[in-house]
């Protein structure tokens, strides 16, 4: 089980700073993705600003979200 998603802030450059519920919080940037499928849908500055939580991941207005055990993975994680 992966830890669930309880914040997440955009940031310039395409990434997000993301919080866990277990304390741990990284970047995630999404730049190596925008260029597939549905991720098209955010590849603009605008619509990749609406992101939000929902359930224990993040989801964006445009319908795009992310399965959370790829968000844990793939986020570069602070340093406590």
């Amino acid at each position: 089980m992966y830890p669930s998603v309880i914040s997440v802030v955009p940031r310039d450059n395409y990434e997000l700073d993301v919080a866990f519920n277990n304390g741990e919080s990284g970047i995630l940037d999404m730049k190596p993705y925008l260029d597939f499928g549905i991720f098209n849908r955010i590849k603009d500055g605008i619509s990749f600003e609406k992101v939000s939580v929902a359930f224990d991941t993040i989801e964006w207005e445009s319908g795009v979200d992310l399965d959370p055990e790829f968000v844990y993975e793939k986020c570069t994680k602070n340093s406590a």
